[in-house]
């Protein structure tokens, strides 16, 4: 099996963020998720940087896409430029928090 980006966000919508029950892509922590032939890159945030739950979700975002066949390495990068900020969140996320 090629792996390929839709494959990578897909496992990664399977991460929840568990104080707002959100995936952490529709919650906008994902940044970037680049496939290099085996090897996957993401870049991604947290709503602050002193988030309780910061390594609890890049191990299970690491775990969510190692699982992926075809991924022989996974590395993701935190970072908090730019600052993350609600407007990231997608239509979806926004409803279910009763923002819209």
């Amino acid at each position: 099996m090629t792996l390929n980006y839709d494959d990578v966000i897909a496992a990664l919508k399977q991460v929840i963020d568990p104080e707002l029950g959100i995936n952490i892509v529709d919650l906008g922590l994902v940044y970037e998720a680049q496939v290099l032939d085996d090897h996957v890159l993401i870049t991604m945030t947290m709503t602050t940087p002193a988030c309780p739950l910061g390594s609890h979700l890049v191990d299970e975002a690491t775990f969510a896409v190692e699982q992926l066949t075809g991924a022989a390495s996974v590395d993701v990068q935190l970072i908090w430029q730019p600052a993350w900020d609600p407007m990231m969140m997608s239509l979806e996320a926004k409803q279910q928090l009763g923002w819209i």
